[in-house]
């Protein structure tokens, strides 16, 4: 028993590569059920008029791509597919260049046009003071876009003069971006908002889901996977699952195992 506790770590490393590499090479499909914290943000976008405005901030860099760019592209393409105007931004350095391929490349596929059916306003510093400017002016916070376009020429822009102007706002973060844009853009300019974060952020968003503050949540890959089986997109968020499932199902047995393990030569001793 104690030379089972006292395993070499490797081994279990050698488990995980196994769980992960296997779903991947016997492809099997696991149901995927949307939650309704999901469908708040699906439902929110579906009843939107087409030519209205919603505003993605891509507030991730390549360190949480595997959880927040699925999500982005499946809203894209919701938002795309249902010709819906997008305004993209971010407000995380190393956001700009997959925010700017994600809007492009989904943007291509619906034929739609760059400055008359969305824009990449590109990234500002300062996150809170960015937010209060946008709500007072957004030409004014971004006199232009990531290209180097002046805003105020963007048939894009037309209608939208501020935060209060757009018809939905969502951010998609693996920082403290959703709650800065709670205090300092939700709170003082009174829109619609909802968010995307990873996992591990997850948790720390349910207050603001209780208190109605955020209308909808995507939480992790599975939030991303729930959306793509919302919008009939099955992409790289629903391949996904299979290896995450199979790997957090070891976990639990690894962990099941070392306790009873541990209490069975405890008694002994």
């Amino acid at each position: 028993m104690e030379r089972l506790l006292r395993i070499d770590r490797r081994i279990i490393f050698i488990f995980v590569a196994i769980a992960v590499t296997l779903p991947l090479l016997i492809r099997f499909n696991l149901p995927v059920t949307a939650t309704k914290d999901v469908k708040s943000i699906y439902n929110k976008i579906n009843s939107l008029p087409e030519g209205s405005h919603v505003l993605i901030s891509f507030d991730y860099d390549p360190a949480s791509k595997e959880e927040l760019q699925p999500m982005a592209v499946a809203l894209l393409h919701h938002c795309f597919k249902n010709n819906i105007k997008v305004i993209g931004m971010t407000l995380n350095p190393g956001g700009s260049g997959l925010a700017d391929s994600a809007i492009t490349e989904a943007g291509k596929e619906y034929s739609r046009k760059y400055k008359e059916d969305y824009v990449f306003l590109g990234y500002k510093t300062g996150t809170e003071l960015v937010m209060i400017n946008m709500g007072e002016n957004i030409f004014s916070a971004f006199p232009k876009d990531f290209y180097g376009n002046a805003t105020v020429d963007l048939p894009v822009l037309k209608g939208v003069q501020s935060l209060q102007d757009m018809d939905y706002v969502i951010d998609l973060a693996s920082g403290s971006s959703i709650e800065a844009w709670i205090a300092f853009g939700k709170e003082k300019y009174n829109f619609d908002f909802g968010g995307g974060c990873t996992a591990v952020i997850g948790p720390d968003m349910y207050p603001f889901l209780q208190s109605k503050q955020l209308t909808g949540l995507m939480s992790g890959l599975k939030g991303a996977a729930e959306y793509e089986i919302l919008i009939n997109r099955k992409s790289t968020a629903v391949a996904g699952m299979s290896p995450q499932s199979v790997v957090h199902v070891l976990v639990a047995l690894f962990v099941i195992f070392g306790n009873v393990l541990y209490f069975m030569t405890g008694r002994k001793k």
